[in-house]
This record gives C-alpha cells, sequence and structure tokens, in this order.
C-alpha cells in the first residue's frame, strides 16, 4: 500500500467517490483508477468499500464514510489530508431511494412516494443521505479541494429532479414524481447550483448528473439501463478538468433545472 501512496502523490489526482462500493460509485471509481487517479471508494460498510478497492486495483483505497455521520466524514477528511494533502474531485455519488423493504417492487415504493401520504420520517431519512449528506460531505472536503489546481465536484442526481421536464404533460415519467426520493433530486440540483455559484470565483467547478433510468440497488436492480451505460455521463463529467460548472446533464445531453 505504501509503495501506491507515495506515487500517488507524485502529482497524481486524487479523487474520492462515495458510495463507491457498488453500482453507478463502483464504475466511476474504476474509470478514474484506469485513468491514472488515486481513488478513494467512500462506504459505509468498510469491508465492502475493501473488497471494491481489491476488485478495481492499484491506487485505489477504501475509507469508511457515512455521508450522515460527521465522525466518519472527518475521518476521511484526515486520511486522505494525511496521504495526499489535497483532493482533485468529489464525486457525491452516494444515495437511497427508500427506507422501507429492500424487497419491495418498484410499484409498492411508488405507492410510499406521495405527497399525501409519504411519511415524513422517511422523507427525512432520504433528504439525510440524498441532500444534507452532500452537504456536510462537500463542506468538511472544501479545505482540501481548495489546495487543488483543478478542483471539481460532481453530484449524481437524476432526471426526476428536473423541476422543468417532470412539469410537462408530455413527461412519461410525470406520475413517478413524489415527495421522498424525487424531490430529494430537485433539492441536490438546488445544492449544487448554490455551490457553483459560490465557488466559481476560487474555479472549483460544481457540476449534477443524471446516469438515466439504471438497473441498480437503487430501484431494486428495475431499471433499464445496464450500469456500465448508466455511468458513462458521470465518468465523462468526472474526468472532464477543463469543462463547465453550473450544468446539469445526462445520457442525452443537457438537462432542464
Amino acid at each position: 500500500m505504501e509503495n501506491h501512496i507515495e506515487k500517488s502523490k507524485n502529482n497524481q489526482p486524487v479523487a474520492l467517490v462515495t458510495g463507491g462500493n457498488q453500482g453507478i460509485g463502483y464504475q466511476i471509481a474504476k474509470a478514474l483508477a484506469d485513468n491514472g487517479y488515486a481513488v478513494y471508494i467512500g462506504s459505509r460498510n468498510l469491508q465492502n468499500g475493501e473488497k471494491a478497492a481489491l476488485e478495481i486495483g492499484p491506487n485505489t483505497h477504501a475509507v469508511k464514510l457515512d455521508v450522515t455521520d460527521g465522525t466518519t466524514i472527518q475521518g476521511a477528511v484526515k486520511d486522505i489530508e494525511k496521504d495526499h494533502g489535497c483532493l482533485d474531485l468529489l464525486v457525491n455519488n452516494a444515495a437511497i431511494a427508500s427506507v422501507g423493504n429492500a424487497d419491495r417492487s418498484v410499484e409498492e415504493i411508488n405507492a410510499a412516494r406521495n405527497a399525501s401520504t409519504a411519511s415524513v420520517d422517511d422523507v427525512k431519512a432520504v433528504w439525510e443521505t440524498n441532500v444534507f449528506g452532500v452537504i456536510s460531505v462537500t463542506q468538511a472536503f472544501l479545505p482540501l479541494l481548495r489546495k487543488s489546481n483543478a478542483a471539481r465536484i460532481v453530484n449524481v442526481s437524476s432526471a426526476l429532479g428536473s423541476l422543468t421536464w417532470i412539469s410537462d404533460p408530455d413527461c412519461w415519467a410525470r406520475e413517478s414524481f413524489g415527495i421522498v426520493y424525487s424531490a430529494s433530486k430537485t433539492a441536490l440540483n438546488a445544492v449544487t447550483m448554490a455551490f457553483a455559484i459560490e465557488l466559481e470565483k476560487e474555479n472549483i467547478k460544481v457540476n449534477a448528473v443524471s446516469p438515466g433510468y439504471t438497473a441498480t440497488a437503487l430501484n431494486n436492480f428495475q431499471g433499464t439501463d445496464t450500469v456500465e451505460v448508466g455511468s458513462r455521463e458521470p465518468i465523462r463529467v468526472a474526468l472532464e478538468t477543463d469543462g463547465p460548472t453550473a450544468t446539469f446533464t445526462g445520457p442525452d445531453g443537457i438537462l432542464p433545472w
């Protein structure tokens, strides 16, 4: 381990992917490692993160990171600061869709999302990860991002968070919008814009990206796209060091906020 840590200090870009032990996050972490990054996989379960890091190979490390737990967030900051002294890329990927039984069908999950019947406790739990977790992690890592010459923050969002798209009567996903998961992504988009506007003067780029309807644990693997397809746009944005800031894109290009 010491060998590749020493190598990464030699002008090797450093990235952290929250929830990087599976799904889209895993694919992003793998692509970053393949492109020469020293990659940290943030995982609530350290063993799962270590397994993913071992599979991806050299220059990939696991850190215990629960985005709802400030102690683990600060621990991850200290680990990366100790090893590298800076962070070039933060990918806020960790998210949950619900807090119900993981074996529920999409239909059952949908039944619990409606504004008139959704449990406020469920809303709070999902937003704690998808919104407040992103704010907490981003704020904690800003000191390390500010030490990079080309810092970027990529927030993995969803097209369901687009109020412009979802309000169109012809939108095919209109009936899927609810106040638990979908609205959390709308809030995440607002958080993305707030950070992008504030950090633009520091040349720190902040963008939101939607993988599309991808089959992952998030939707009980009922999405229509593979993780390989769904990760393409997040990977493109993550690797783009000279791109714009304050953008929201998906597999088919620019998405309306």
